[in-house]
């Protein structure tokens, strides 16, 4: 199978769930949105996301032309909000790992300012993602595949959601058991699903409708 469409609540989720079928990670993907969710009026009218996502036959190595422009669009919007807000910060586009971030790093005295943008368990930041992603659709018409971070709280999540979904991983392949992980975001179902994806004899999907969207983890039939 080379390429799938899938519709979903979100364009995320729909990413997701065409990625698990595929068996493949975002950087091997080429992700299109066919369209858009609307939510309607009392549920009349209302349209899920739907996407077509093809196997990309190589592997970029470093950031393309499409995925720079986006960063630099990206930084420009977070910068003038941070603005707006009366933080002090320096926003700066990086690619790394495969990802392009849009990192955000307090400047100001007041560490406050930084906790402030994060939110608590992330919900401000999150926010800023969304506000984000629509910025750089209206303007390159294209899907956002930027990641805004402040004060490298993505990537410390990162890291520490890794490590907990490859243990899991490695005892549902040692047992046989499934197991069922706690609620998470689109952003970390993917990391999760990226990482079962390295580990042999396991596989995972997700149930559930958002906010308490889980990812099991199912040893492979």
């Amino acid at each position: 199978m080379e390429e799938i469409r899938r519709s979903a609540p979100s364009v995320e989720e729909a990413i997701e769930a065409a990625l698990a079928e595929l068996g493949i990670t975002e950087q091997d993907a080429l992700i299109q949105v066919v369209r858009e969710p609307k939510s309607g009026i009392l549920g009349i009218g209302s349209q899920e996301a739907e996407v077509l996502v093809r196997v990309r036959r190589s592997k970029p190595a470093e950031a393309d032309e499409s995925l720079a422009e986006q960063g630099e669009i990206a930084a420009d919007f977070v910068d003038g909000l941070v603005a707006r807000m009366g933080i002090e910060a320096t926003v700066d586009p990086a690619f790394e790992d495969g990802t392009m971030y849009v990192d955000v790093l307090g400047e100001g005295p007041d560490d406050d300012d930084m906790g402030l943008l994060i939110g608590r368990y992330g919900q401000t930041l999150e926010a800023i993602q969304e506000l984000t992603r629509g910025a750089v659709i209206q303007r390159t018409g294209e899907r956002s595949r930027v990641t805004v971070d402040v004060e490298d709280y993505k990537r410390r999540q990162r890291d520490r959601l890794e490590q907990k979904a490859h243990d899991a991983a490695e005892r549902v392949a040692r047992t046989g058991n499934p197991e069922t992980l706690d609620p998470m975001n689109p952003f970390e179902r993917k990391l999760v699903h990226d990482v079962v994806a390295s580990v042999a004899g396991v596989t995972s999907g997700s149930t559930g409708e958002e906010p308490e969207r889980r990812v099991v983890i199912s040893p492979s039939s």
